[in-house]
């Protein structure tokens, strides 16, 4: 096939393609935004199931392994005969003390040998509350050897555990909190510019409101006014709605803009001169024109509100212990002590890292692909 006929069928493909299917073609081509796709959908896996990829229950203490080291995982070891073969297994720690300064130090014992396996056995947890099970991802085949990826914090708690636990909390409020800011940015915003007039200028003055308060100190009143002895459940759907509040504004200042624009089309005055109800008119035919957008301005708004949510619980003004989310997590490093005891507790952090990043590569590319005809 010529280069010309393959311009023509190339042409003749997208002249009659969805937009769905213009804005995935374009998404293919944007590298950093499908590897923000596929970090951004083990995330949302590890959120599904946390248990599954935990390895200790994430509540248990243990004050025998207080401040524990991360463990090496070892893939292969060698047989009699000097043979390398695949087996996944770990050296168990022994705990001895400094003789001058009686501090707890770990020692790796070399001799001894603990398999690591797929799909092992633990602790039991629950999957989205439908039923129990007691199957990980990876488990070690001697329950009394604990086996700390990412090491232990001051009660002995498993740091990468409570991570894949706190997956599930951080990632929801910033999808329970951009879905309540797209309802309410939606519907004001779709008001204001459908209607115009009053209407328009009571919601763009309580728009303008919101955008010119200060973010972050209204979020930290806001939470602080929360009673501290509220169960995790209302904190978690307070904390959300907080972060809510101020996430609509922009959205809905969009689209107002967009609503302007598309209420003198032609396809809105041809389905308003046919007898469309105003909801079919709004929901049926001016949304979809421009939904590719709207996915794209709330991908960009998840991290945000991850970052909201982190900030508060590491200020302490957040959810609360015993809920866990990364932002619970940090706290335990907020002090020069635990920074040089035990390093480690850093670990949630690239995890918010990771998963920010991921997401806004993701919304990058999306918006971008928002408007192929622009290529």
């Amino acid at each position: 096939m010529s280069a010309t006929q393959a311009a023509a069928t190339d042409n003749k493909r997208l002249a009659v393609a969805s937009q769905w299917q213009l804005v995935w073609w374009a998404f293919k081509k944007h590298h950093l935004a499908m590897a923000g796709l596929v970090v951004v959908a083990i995330f949302y896996v590890i959120a599904v199931v946390p248990g599954f990829f935990a390895v200790n229950d994430p509540a248990r203490q243990n004050a025998r392994a207080a401040y524990y080291p991360p463990q090496e995982l070892h893939f292969f070891d060698t047989d009699e005969a000097g043979n390398r073969y695949f087996r996944p297994f770990i050296h168990p720690y022994q705990l001895r003390r400094d003789p001058q300064t009686l501090a707890a130090i770990y020692v790796e014992d070399s001799r001894r040998k603990v398999d690591v396996t797929l799909f092992g056995r633990g602790y039991k947890y629950s999957v989205l509350g439908l039923f129990e099970t007691d199957i990980h991802l990876f488990a070690v085949s001697d329950p009394s050897q604990p086996l700390f990826i990412l090491g232990a914090d001051r009660l002995g708690r498993c740091v990468y555990s409570r991570i894949m636990q706190g997956t599930q909390i951080s990632l929801s409020v910033g999808l329970v909190g951009v879905f309540l800011s797209l309802v309410i940015g939606v519907v004001l915003g779709g008001i204001s510019g459908y209607y115009g007039g009053r209407t328009d200028f009571v919601i763009q003055r309580a728009v303008e409101f919101i955008l010119s308060l200060p973010t972050i100190p209204i979020w930290l009143a806001l939470a602080a006014a929360l009673p501290q002895d509220w169960p995790a459940t209302t904190q978690y759907f307070m904390i959300t709605v907080i972060l809510s509040l101020t996430g609509w504004a922009q959205l809905a200042r969009v689209v107002r803009g967009r609503f302007l624009s598309l209420r003198t089309e032609e396809f809105v005055v041809a389905a308003r001169l046919d007898g469309a109800s105003e909801g079919r008119i709004i929901f049926r035919h001016m949304l979809p024109s421009f939904m590719s957008h709207i996915i794209a301005s709330i991908t960009l708004a998840i991290p945000a509100m991850i970052l909201a949510e982190t900030s508060l619980s590491f200020l302490g003004l957040g959810l609360q212990p015993p809920t866990i989310s990364w932002g619970v997590l940090l706290r335990e490093a907020q002090n020069i002590r635990s920074i040089a005891t035990a390093p480690w507790l850093f670990w949630p952090g690239f995890a918010v890292v990771a998963a920010v990043m991921a997401l806004n590569f993701l919304g990058d590319g999306l918006r971008d692909a928002a408007d192929p005809y622009n290529k």
